[in-house]
């Protein structure tokens, strides 16, 4: 009788196993996701009102994409975006950079701090927005201590003035605890022995932190700055449930500005514009962040 010799498997059997179990996410990813990237970034050339139905749409070439620079509420949207970013990011890993490091060298129930801490950022967003607008009204508890010892607080979120720094604040503490415990995680991959060279050479507390810590968390920053800042650019719950962008347009930002102006306004094709902008500066901040970090990786 005469052996049968199975038949080896082929590289291409392999391919189709993997792209077999690949397939629902494929599937997935194309019908909710990129299916609606092409379908907006086409939008954003027409002028449609979706009441009307997709019998509607009226092409207009480039027309949106000229009229958004002219447009003082996007250019207003655009300023309040970019200071709640440039303020929220930076302040949101200094803070947390500091706590994570006291908590992991000097705080004893360190599980807990870092639970504390922890909580406001899986909270619902609109639960917390409602208590912050009630502390920071003209007659809430926060008012009430400074007048106690003499200081007149500004009224927050209905001077134009301070409205997007009251919402800084807010931001910057919803979002620090989950900075802290990205950079816990971090700080338990630095090596010990680092720190003990650094005893040996006399370094102190804050050599050792500028000079170990800081440069060991240097992926760590690069990773929570572009989340951050993607998070940033897209703020809106805080904005929707505490000021509805106002007053006037003073905390205006881009992606409330996209939600009035598809379902309010009802201006699908010009909302869709903002939206590709938006993806655009979000895609260009990226890349120059991904550039940098490489050029100081070199």
């Amino acid at each position: 009788m005469e052996a049968t010799v199975p038949r080896r498997k082929s590289p291409r059997d392999d391919s189709v196993a993997g792209y077999a179990f690949i397939a629902p996410n494929l599937l997935i990813f194309a019908a909710f996701t990129l299916l609606p990237f092409v379908f907006t970034v086409a939008t954003s050339f027409t002028d449609w009102d979706y009441t009307q139905g997709f019998g509607a749409i009226r092409f207009n070439g480039g027309h949106n994409y000229l009229e958004i620079w002219k447009d003082k509420w996007f250019l207003d949207s655009l300023k309040n975006t970019v200071f709640y970013v440039a303020g929220t990011v930076p302040v949101t890993i200094g803070i947390a950079v500091v706590l994570a490091t006291v908590i992991d060298r000097a705080v004893a129930g360190k599980d807990l701090a870092k639970l504390l801490l922890f909580i406001p950022y899986i909270s619902n967003i609109v639960a917390v927005s409602i208590v912050w607008t009630v502390l920071l009204a003209p007659s809430g508890p926060l008012a009430k201590a400074a007048l106690a010892v003499g200081f007149r607080m500004p009224v927050w979120l209905a001077d134009p003035h301070w409205v997007m720094t009251a919402i800084v604040a807010m931001s910057v503490w919803l979002g620090v605890g989950y900075a802290v415990m990205i950079y816990s995680a971090a700080l338990g991959g630095i090596p010990e022995e680092l720190y003990e060279s650094g005893d040996i050479d006399g370094a102190g507390p804050f050599q050792k932190f500028f000079c170990i810590t800081l440069p060991m968390l240097s992926h760590t920053t690069f990773f929570l700055t572009v989340t951050l800042i993607v998070a940033g650019f897209k703020v809106f719950g805080q904005i929707f449930t505490m000021t509805q962008g106002g007053p006037a347009s003073s905390s205006h930002v881009l992606v409330y500005y996209i939600y009035t102006a598809a379902f309010r306004f009802f201006r699908m094709g010009y909302a869709s514009t903002i939206s590709v902008v938006l993806f655009a500066f979000l895609l260009g901040v990226t890349v120059l962040q991904w550039r940098g970090q490489r050029k100081r990786e070199d």
